[in-house]
């Protein structure tokens, strides 16, 4: 019962702070360079110089891992994700603040068969490989997780450190 009013409350507070972190969004629709700027940076310009960052996804002892699940970035750098999917599911990997990521995972359980087309995202099936570049504008620590319904609570998120 406990257990149930804990999540019941986790979840009031996830869709209460998803709206006040996301002014202009409905928690369905990720930011996009056009919008206002998001704590985490903003997309990259892949015609510039990036740091090239290599992230696999997989499925592990019957849990779900990005390795690595740490990424340190200066401020002002520029990434380019490679993101491969090592595993026999379809994986992907959405960065931005946790509080973010939880309240759009809460609406991907909705409706689990949402695309996205969204720079700071990539689904990707497996034996594929896509690649993100972004820009850390900002310090702080941000979220990356894999919002399909089951895989982050089956340990599928990581952390970007900004320094």
């Amino acid at each position: 019962m406990k257990k149930k009013i804990a999540l019941a409350i986790l979840t009031i507070l996830l869709g209460t702070l998803s709206a006040l972190a996301s002014p202009g969004h409905t928690g369905d629709e990720p930011p996009t360079s056009e919008d206002e700027p998001v704590a985490y940076g903003e997309p990259g310009n892949p015609d510039e110089p990036a740091r090239l960052v290599q992230v696999t996804m997989r499925e592990l002892d019957g849990g779900m891992k990005f390795i690595p699940d740490v990424l340190k970035i200066r401020t002002g750098e520029q990434v380019k994700f490679v993101i491969r999917n090592g595993g026999q599911l379809d994986h992907e990997l959405v960065f931005a603040t946790l509080e973010e990521n939880l309240a759009h995972g809460l609406e991907m359980a909705k409706n689990p068969d949402m695309e996205h087309d969204d720079p700071n995202a990539a689904k990707v099936a497996p034996g594929d490989v896509q690649e993100i570049v972004w820009k850390f504008t900002n310090a702080g620590e941000f979220d990356f997780s894999c919002l399909i319904p089951g895989h982050r609570e089956a340990g599928m998120f990581g952390t970007i450190v900004v320094q």
